[in-house]
Formats: C-alpha cells, sequence, structure tokens
C-alpha cells in the first residue's frame, strides 16, 4: 500500500470534517453559523402604546406586546431552532403543522399562531380616522350589508367563543365571512378556513386591566380603533392568494 502524503492526509482530514458540520438534506439538519438570523424577532409597535387611548390602553398595549407576543416569539424559537423549519415565514409554518413532528407541534401551534396572530393584531389598529371604502366596502356590502352588520356578526362571534380565542373576518370562496377560532389557532391552519383580513383578540389579557369581564365593551372600543387601510391592504391580497 502507498503511504499517504502530508498533503493527501490533510486534504482527506478536512472534506471529513467538513461532512460534518455542512448540513446535508436530512431534516432538522441547519448551519448553527445560521441560526440568529433565522430567529423570530418581535417588531416595535407601529405606534405608541398609548395611541389607542382612551378605547384600549396604554398599560394593556404594553403587556400584552412586550410580555405575551414576547413569550410566544421565545417560545416559538425555542422549538424551531436548529430544525429545517428555522427560518421560514411564520406563515408558511402554521399551514403545514401536520409536518411539524408530534413532539413539537402543539408548541408550534400555540406560539406559531400568537406570534402570528398577534402581527396582524398590532397592525390592524390604529388611532381612529380610518374607514372602509373602495373594493373593501364593496365586498363589505355584498357579503353583510354594511359595515355594521359585518361588525356585529364579528361581535357575536366573539362573544360566544368560550374562554380564549380569537374573532375573524375572513375571505373565503370569494365572499367574506364570520369565524372563531380557540386558543391561538388561525384559519389559516384548516384548509378551506379562509383568509383572515380582520382579527381580534378576545383572550382575557387583551382587555382585562380597563374592561375586566366586559368583553362587549371591549370590543365596542376595539371597532373605533380598526385600521382599515390595513384591513383593505390584507384583502387585496387575499383575492390575489
Amino acid at each position: 500500500m502507498n503511504p499517504i502524503s502530508r498533503r493527501q492526509l490533510l486534504k482527506t482530514t478536512t472534506a471529513t470534517l467538513a461532512a460534518t458540520i455542512i448540513p446535508s438534506a436530512v431534516p432538522n439538519a441547519v448551519s448553527f453559523a445560521q441560526e440568529k438570523d433565522k430567529l423570530f424577532k418581535l417588531d416595535p409597535l407601529p405606534y405608541k402604546f398609548d395611541a389607542l387611548e382612551p378605547h384600549i390602553d396604554a398599560k394593556t398595549m404594553e403587556i400584552h406586546h412586550g410580555k405575551h407576543h414576547q413569550a410566544y416569539v421565545d417560545n416559538l424559537n425555542k422549538q424551531l431552532v436548529g430544525t429545517a423549519w428555522a427560518g421560514l415565514p411564520v406563515e408558511s409554518i402554521i399551514k403545514e403543522l401536520d409536518k411539524i413532528p408530534e413532539g413539537k407541534r402543539a408548541a408550534v401551534r400555540n406560539n406559531g399562531g400568537g406570534h402570528y396572530n398577534h402581527t396582524l393584531f398590532w397592525q390592524m389598529m390604529a388611532p381612529p380616522g380610518t374607514k372602509p371604502e373602495g373594493d373593501l366596502l364593496k365586498a363589505i356590502e355584498a357579503s353583510f350589508k354594511d359595515v355594521e352588520s359585518m361588525l356585529k356578526a364579528l361581535k357575536e362571534a366573539s362573544l360566544a367563543r368560550f374562554g380564549s380565542g380569537w374573532g375573524w373576518v375572513v375571505l373565503k370562496d370569494g365572499k367574506l365571512a364570520i369565524v372563531s377560532t380557540p386558543n391561538q389557532d388561525n384559519p389559516l391552519m384548516e384548509k378551506g378556513g379562509g383568509i383572515p383580513i380582520l382579527g381580534v383578540d378576545v383572550w382575557e389579557h387583551a382587555y382585562y386591566l380597563k374592561y375586566q369581564n366586559k368583553r362587549a365593551d371591549y370590543l365596542d372600543a376595539f371597532f373605533k380603533v380598526i385600521n382599515w387601510k390595513f384591513v383593505a391592504e390584507l384583502f387585496e391580497k387575499a383575492k390575489k392568494a
């Protein structure tokens, strides 16, 4: 057998080390050098904590965003870091929950849904001043007769949600519809569930400091700070999906 030269030995050793570090096509393989870039982050609110006063109080916004939403982000990252799903958009993850390993699925569902829902929720609110118009208004009138009727239906569905969850307006089969989901579930998690364009959080942490157990009063307050411009953007995006 011919002796291996120093150069050949070095080349062989380097290749062997590289094979143990560079990710393969096997699920859950990821480069540690990329993990930090693939973590989800909590974006700042698009307005100050007190911007929605007197309808939604500043302290609730501060705790809801900085504590509750941050916890969803942190817990989601713990489940995904170092896996093949790290780095994917959260929307893609919650649409494909059946592909998540069973041992992680419930945590990814709860925290991925929490992150996605709240990311939309903050943008669905703004200081009063916007109103539905254009194609969005036409779609509302075609499905519910008028805006007031749609909000009434959304309120009823949100009040009927036992315990914690969300009320939604979704685009489904070309029409707007009202649905509600438990916990941090989202209509995207169910096939044929529709695409959300407006959602309201009815977990108690969203309103208890100001409204205590008066969920109906909170919903009325939420309706006063809907960011209809953002809702219209989601509607246009949903039509193209």
